[in-house]
């Protein structure tokens, strides 16, 4: 059998796999482009898979995929069609399964989404963070930093050090103003904790060389192409300490929403049996 489906799908592939011109000729021209058995594709089908505004050689390689797929799928199918028994055939069972738990799925969704309450206190988040605080140790360490990019040879270069530095407002904004016209990239994550990965990504190296890197909270390095990658470190927790709420605050918000999500389907379950029972609707003998 698999012998067979190998020669089949080797022999297709074959076929199929026309040379550029044509392929590209014929993906616009309304006509079959490709037959498997009696199934048959057409260039309305393939064009509607082709993005607009792509190279001829892009536009290429997506039709020969696709066409590829298209075919493969339906050899597979035709294979089975005629290797598989009738009982094997019958999916009937596994269709109901699957629409009883779709439309179970849709009016869950439907039922949550017009009763949820979606709005969270500062207070709520707190008050989760207090009660679950031995959940939030930090698996790795979280900075609050800023980073920039700038040529080696900038003017601005030690005074956006300077101001970068600062936790004065006014000399952030001012930092964030000079280094829009002069630098190639700055980022002031705004006071927020991040994961170390993150600024780790921006000198292409990974957080453990990173941190070994820091001197005065500053961490420079040269690209070696004529400009510096700097970065602030303005507060730094480590590995195995408790988290600050708001480096979780995300994280907590998502816990709530899921557990009045829960709730609700708890309750929705919980009372469409006992409708069912009270109308003598549901029994259990």
């Amino acid at each position: 059998m698999k012998r067979v489906l190998s020669l089949i799908l080797t022999a297709s592939i074959a076929w199929l796999a026309l040379s550029c011109d044509r392929v590209q000729s014929i993906i616009h021209d309304g006509e079959v482009v490709a037959r498997v058995g009696k199934h048959k594709l057409y260039s309305s089908e393939l064009n509607a898979y082709i993005p607009n505004g792509i190279s001829p050689e892009d536009s290429t390689r997506l039709a020969l995929q696709y066409i590829n797929t298209w075919a493969s799928d339906l050899l597979f199918l035709d294979v089975a069609e005629k290797e598989l028994s009738k009982s094997e055939k019958d999916v009937s069972v596994e269709l109901e399964d699957y629409r009883r738990s779709l439309l179970k799925y849709r009016y869950e969704q439907n039922f949550v989404n017009q009763r949820l309450d979606t709005a969270i206190t500062a207070h709520q988040i707190e008050s989760y963070y207090d009660s679950h605080a031995g959940t939030f140790t930090l698996t790795m360490p979280i900075v609050r930093a800023r980073f920039l990019s700038i040529s080696k040879d900038s003017p601005s270069l030690a005074t956006l050090r300077k101001k970068m530095s600062s936790e004065d407002p006014v000399e952030l904004a001012e930092a964030d103003s000079i280094a829009y016209s002069t630098a190639m990239k700055y980022t002031d994550y705004d006071g927020a904790w991040i994961d170390v990965t993150t600024l780790a990504r921006e000198f292409g190296v990974d957080y453990v060389q990173l941190l070994s890197k820091v001197k005065g909270g500053f961490i420079e390095e040269d690209d070696g192409k004529g400009n510096l990658n700097i970065a602030y470190v303005a507060s730094m927790m480590k590995e195995g300490e408790t988290g600050p709420v708001e480096y979780y605050d995300a994280r907590i918000r998502d816990i709530i929403l899921s557990t009045r999500k829960q709730s609700l389907l708890n309750g929705l379950e919980q009372d469409l049996l006992t409708k069912a029972k009270s109308q003598e609707n549901f029994e259990i003998y």
